[in-house]
């Protein structure tokens, strides 16, 4: 059965249960992080992440000296958006973020904490190759610790 509505009027507002924010987190790897910048706005960037429900922590790789890692040096506060596939329905993240030491040194903790994000590689080289990289390219882990969740979306029925 279709919906079908009037001229101007839609689906009204779903809200979903925070196992289903907490799932379509898990469901997906891409979102936009929204960090302060100086004069108070938002900034944000589409970011690759790991979501990790137990410890309510989402992790994001990041170069030393991106914007995102600057302004949470001056404002740890930082929210994750995240969107279904339809884009019908949206989670959101909040919390306190921390950045990580830069990495320096191949197999490092920061370093690990990256490769620890990544599918495993088959062969050790491109792992070894993977954690040179890191240091090369001044990589840290940003840590989102989720003090808030919440979504929302349209009611379009099942």
């Amino acid at each position: 059965m279709t919906t079908v509505y009037e001229p101007g009027r839609g689906p009204g507002p779903a809200k979903p249960s925070e196992d289903a924010v907490r799932r379509l987190l898990g469901e997906h790897n891409l979102g936009a992080l929204a960090t302060v910048n100086r004069a108070g706005h938002p900034h944000l960037s589409t970011v690759a992440y790991a979501w990790d429900p137990d410890e309510r922590v989402v992790r994001i790789g990041s170069a030393a000296g991106r914007a995102k890692v600057r302004q949470l040096a001056n404002n740890p506060r930082a929210s994750l958006y995240v969107s279904s596939a339809d884009h019908l329905a949206f989670a959101v993240a909040e919390g306190v973020a921390e950045v990580s030491p830069v990495s320096s040194v191949p197999g490092d903790e920061t370093g690990r904490a990256l490769l620890a994000m990544q599918a495993p590689f088959a062969d050790a080289q491109d792992e070894a190759a993977f954690l040179r990289n890191m240091v090369e390219d001044r990589r840290v882990v940003i840590t989102l610790r989720v003090d808030r969740l919440y979504g929302g979306g349209l009611d379009v029925g099942a």
